[in-house]
């Protein structure tokens, strides 16, 4: 069935596969909802996107991406409010930071009506795939890639860009455990760090793989130069509550990614009168505020994971053990107040709230 939506083909899907999701039991990642936005830039312009059931891809084996990594991508979160509408969270610094990666890795700008209104679109449709639970939500996630069919090495000049949806629980279900890595290195100036690109999560692989089999749930990646300074923690950026001020890695050298959720707690412990230092932020001022007993929490913070509590991180040959995650002040308060503007439990006062 093909309908007209201000610009949008929408080609619907014949039978929901919705039966298929055990609304009790959702894992981030596994599921895929109904439908999926495309569309394609070529000949230097953006051809009328489409909505159409999730399937594969059709791609020549010498397809750019594939052999070069021009890849970028986004994460984005849908909730329901009290009444069951469908709302998004900040979409629109979604598309300010997609761009951003595009304009590094030599891809075209994707318009804010194509990303804004389509994903819309595409959520209105899949509205029934948004879960309702504590915690849950419908994880969106936009991505680009280059399709010339071409292997010489140069920028493509064809791409796709596509959205797809899946409904999600918690990243982690528990608190996490960190090891401090001061032998990779995930990003430098001047690089992609600061980027959604493909290849900055392709490279972590291999040692985060390493460390999950040492018995750690992620890395905490330091600095490319003196292997000193805190970076981020794999998929999140991170905080740490030292004495009464929170303290996170300051993003002035393209190594570290301008997270959304980042921004919101940053945003939210200031309101609330907390001190926050943006600043560059070293293992041995962590360790000795540790030793002082004023390391009171840790945690990360991303679209997916949203706000994950660190209950130890390995540096070195020294443990970091903290408090009990029941006994911190700042990160259970932040967890549910964020809960409480996604799920429109509490006015949105900043404008985070797009309501579909």
């Amino acid at each position: 069935m093909s309908v007209s939506a201000l610009g949008i083909r929408v080609n619907k899907i014949e039978k929901s596969r919705i039966s298929e999701i055990d609304p009790n039991n959702i894992q981030f990642g596994k599921h895929y909802s109904d439908h999926m936005l495309i569309a394609e830039y070529d000949n230097g312009a953006w051809k009328e996107p489409e909505i159409v059931p999730y399937d594969n891809l059709t791609l020549s084996p010498s397809t750019t991406f594939m052999h070069y990594g021009q890849a970028i991508f986004e994460g984005v979160k849908a909730y329901k409010d009290p009444n069951g509408n469908p709302v998004i969270f900040r979409p629109h610094d979604n598309h300010k930071r997609m761009n951003r990666s595009a304009v590094r890795m030599a891809m075209p700008e994707v318009p804010e009506e194509l990303f804004i209104e389509g994903m819309r679109h595409l959520v209105e449709l899949d509205k029934d795939w948004i879960p309702t639970s504590e915690g849950t939500s419908l994880y969106i996630r936009p991505f680009m890639i280059a399709t010339d069919e071409f292997i010489g090495v140069r920028p493509a000049t064809k791409f796709l860009f596509i959205i797809i949806t899946s409904p999600a629980g918690p990243y982690y279900s528990k608190p996490v455990s960190i090891f401090v890595d001061d032998t990779y290195v995930r990003a430098f100036a001047g690089g992609i760090g600061y980027t959604k690109a493909a290849g900055n999560y392709g490279m972590s692989m291999y040692p985060t793989q390493r460390v999950r089999e040492m018995g750690y749930d992620q890395i905490l990646w330091t600095d490319g130069i003196e292997h000193k300074y805190v970076q981020e923690i794999g998929t999140m950026n991170v905080f740490f509550v030292l004495g009464d001020k929170v303290v996170t890695p300051d993003i002035n050298h393209d190594t570290i990614l301008e997270g959304v959720t980042r921004d919101s707690v940053i945003t939210l412990l200031r309101e609330k009168g907390i001190t926050v230092e943006e600043r560059p932020l070293s293992m041995d001022e962590i360790e000795e505020a540790y030793k002082k007993g004023q390391l009171k929490e840790a945690f990360g913070t991303g679209t997916a994971a949203s706000i994950a509590p660190i209950s130890k991180l390995t540096y070195k040959t020294d443990v970091l053990e903290l408090p009990p995650v029941e006994q911190w002040e700042f990160c259970n308060w932040l967890k549910k107040e964020l809960s409480d503007i996604r799920y429109c439990r509490k006015p949105d006062n900043h404008g985070w709230i797009y309501r579909v």
